[in-house]
Order: C-alpha cells, then sequence, then structure tokens
C-alpha cells in the first residue's frame, strides 16, 4: 500500500506541477509585462529541465534506485517552488522553471516505473491509466485553487504545492520503494534500446502527444482571456473542463474498456477525436462552450500518454533506461511547440487562436505514428 501511495503521490504532484505554468503565467506576464515569445521561452526553459532529466533518470534509478532518485527529485522540485515566488525576472523565472522541470521529470519517469512493481494483479495499460489519473487530478487542482481559493495569489498557490510535495517525499522515502538493482549496468543497455524501430515510433508519440497536452495546459488559459473571458472563468475552464476530462477518461473509461483492445488501437481512436477537438475549442469564445470542448478533449486525451508507457514498459520489459529516453524525445516536443506557439503568438495574445492550430495537425500526425506501431504489432 504504501508502494501505491508513493507512485500516487508523485504522479498527483508532477499533475499540478504541469498545470502550474498556464496557471500562473497570466499573473507572470502582467507582473513581468511578458510577450507571447518570452512566454514561450519560459516554457521552453521548463521543457530543457525535462529533457535533462529523462536523459538521467535511467542511469541515476540504476545506480540509485527509483527511491532515492524520487526523494532527490521531490527535494529539487520543493526547493524550485519555493524559489518561485521570489524570482522578480523574465531570468530568474525561466531558471526556476528550469529546476522544477528537471525534478519533475524525474518525477513522472520514477513514479511510472513502479508499475512493475505493482504485481501483475492488473494489465500494463490498466495500472498506468489508474496511475495517471492522479495525473490529471493534480492538474484539476492547480486552476482550480488558484481562481476559487487563493484568487491569483501565485505565491500561496506555490507554497501550497511546495508543502504537498514535500509530504510525497516522505511517503517516497518511508516507502517500499525498491533500490538499486546491482547490475551495474547504469544505462541498462541503451544501444540495443536505440537500435530497435519500435523505440522511435514510441518516442515519436511522446513527441506528438505531449506538445499537445502541454499546449493545452500552458496556452488555453492566455487564449481564453484574449477572446474576452475573465481570468477566473479560463481558469475555471482549464481545470474543470480538461484537467476533469483528463482525469474521468483515466480513471472511469480506460479501465473498463474491452480487454481485447491493446494500447496501440486505443491511442489511434484517441488520436482521431484530438484532431476533432482540439480544432474545436478554438472556435467557441463563451466559458461554457469552451468548458465543454476542452472537457471532451481531455477525455480523448487521457488515454494516450498513459498508453505511450505502457506500449515501452511492455516492448522493454520496464527498463527505466527506455523509458527515460523516450520521454527525452517527449519532452522534446514540450521544447518545440510552445516557443513555436509563442513565436506565432508573436505581441498580441489574439494571435494565439491561429498558434495554436498546430495541436490539431499534432493530433492527425499521432493518428498516422499510431497507424505504424499497429502495423509492427
Amino acid at each position: 500500500m504504501l508502494l501505491i501511495l508513493a507512485a500516487v503521490s508523485g504522479v498527483l504532484i508532477y499533475g499540478m506541477v504541469a498545470a502550474l505554468l498556464g496557471t500562473i503565467l497570466p499573473e507572470l506576464s502582467k507582473r513581468l509585462q511578458l510577450t507571447p515569445k518570452q512566454m514561450g521561452r519560459i516554457a521552453l526553459s521548463q521543457a530543457l529541465g525535462l529533457v535533462l532529466a529523462s536523459i538521467v533518470v535511467g542511469p541515476l534509478i540504476g545506480l540509485a534506485g527509483k527511491k532515492i532518485a524520487l526523494v532527490v527529485a521531490l527535494a529539487i522540485v520543493t526547493f524550485g517552488l519555493l524559489s518561485l515566488p521570489r524570482s522578480k525576472s523574465f531570468g530568474t523565472v525561466a531558471s526556476m522553471l528550469f529546476v522544477i522541470g528537471f525534478g519533475g521529470g524525474i518525477i513522472v519517469a520514477g513514479a511510472n516505473s513502479l508499475t512493475a512493481d505493482m504485481g501483475a494483479g492488473m494489465s500494463e495499460m490498466t495500472k498506468t491509466n489508474l496511475l495517471n489519473s492522479f495525473f490529471g487530478l493534480g492538474g484539476l487542482l492547480t486552476p482550480f485553487i488558484a481562481a476559487n481559493l487563493f484568487k491569483g495569489d501565485s505565491a500561496k498557490l506555490l507554497n501550497l504545492i511546495a508543502a504537498l510535495a514535500g509530504v510525497s517525499l516522505v511517503l517516497c522515502a518511508v516507502g517500499p520503494v525498491p533500490g538499486p538493482v546491482g547490475s551495474g549496468d547504469a544505462f541498462g543497455g541503451a544501444g540495443a534500446v536505440l537500435a530497435t524501430g519500435a523505440f522511435w515510433l514510441v518516442s515519436l508519440l511522446f513527441f506528438l502527444y505531449i506538445a499537445c497536452e502541454v499546449g493545452v495546459w500552458n496556452w488555453l488559459v492566455q487564449h481564453l482571456v484574449a477572446q474576452g473571458l475573465p481570468e477566473k472563468s479560463a481558469l475555471n475552464v482549464l481545470s474543470l473542463g480538461f484537467a476533469l476530462g483528463l482525469l474521468l477518461g483515466r480513471l472511469l473509461i480506460v479501465p473498463f474498456l474491452p480487454k481485447d483492445l491493446s494500447p496501440v488501437q486505443v491511442t489511434l481512436g484517441a488520436g482521431v477525436l484530438m484532431a476533432l477537438t482540439t480544432y474545436g475549442m478554438l472556435q467557441v469564445r463563451s466559458a461554457t462552450a469552451a468548458a465543454a470542448a476542452v472537457f471532451i478533449g481531455g477525455l480523448a486525451m487521457a488515454p494516450v500518454f498513459p498508453n505511450a508507457i505502457a506500449i515501452t514498459n511492455m516492448t522493454f520489459q520496464s527498463n527505466p533506461t527506455a523509458l527515460g529516453l523516450a520521454l527525452v524525445f517527449g519532452w522534446m516536443g514540450l521544447a518545440v511547440s510552445s516557443p513555436i506557439i509563442g513565436a506565432l503568438g508573436g505581441h498580441d495574445t489574439r494571435r494565439l487562436k491561429t498558434a495554436l492550430l498546430v495541436l490539431p495537425v499534432m493530433s492527425i500526425l499521432i493518428v498516422g505514428v499510431s497507424a505504424l506501431l499497429l502495423g509492427k504489432n
């Protein structure tokens, strides 16, 4: 039970962190007078932290074990969260987002690698979807708390998430999280992993999906505010629309899909729905219509990231190096998409509606990659 609590708490914290930048960007942009291009560069800093984390997480787990990796990562995230409210310039904000991204990247890979230690009572797809439903819960809590409890006070929000990260750190420290495997191979056969075609297809799937999901987390509130919605309403759309869709999709829908459906088949169908819903959410202006559109979008996106993890774990026998390397390319999706969206937005947030059309385009590409993966199975 403590092992499950440790994994759940880690994924919950990462969900809260993933929704953080999009939640505090409106306040940051006003306080520091940021342009969309600068916002994109801040998101790039976070993405670079995630990329670096995914490179080192496999060797770190191989040498020190999952417990040490998670405890260190949660300590890094806590430090970044406590330091961010004291950041007074574009450069220091970007630096702290890099730190938070680095810790968060280790958390997401380390926590998801624990599914292999949770027994064989459920399929890998079911375990990863149930575990990552807490990512959706974290993503729901961050903008909801910011809008309805703290009234846009980002310092209070950051301190709360830091306190919760401290609780997760304790759970990981005292729980039966596995230590080093003692194999002496810190890189877990990285060469063999990189030599397989399946790895590159799964990596591309991570790349495209994370580009889409984080594009919503980081830019939806700014887009809706530019369309005339109050900031509080836009934050609630992100929370009770998109995040709730992710949560319910992973918690209530995916675990009850027919057992003869593979993760790749489910992902292909989800990609089709993603293309439709990410386009549709850009065509609405009222808070109610926007919440409905992004809720359906969250339902559509729900299975893709956990399924990509399940496909990786099944293909490479829960090798943390394989998952870490695949996530490197996933976080590159964030590193590429957010600066592109910011650059297309230029100096006018009203142009974000056009810039965000990259999301349905990438969703269509997810369908193509899923079809290729289906052909290999």
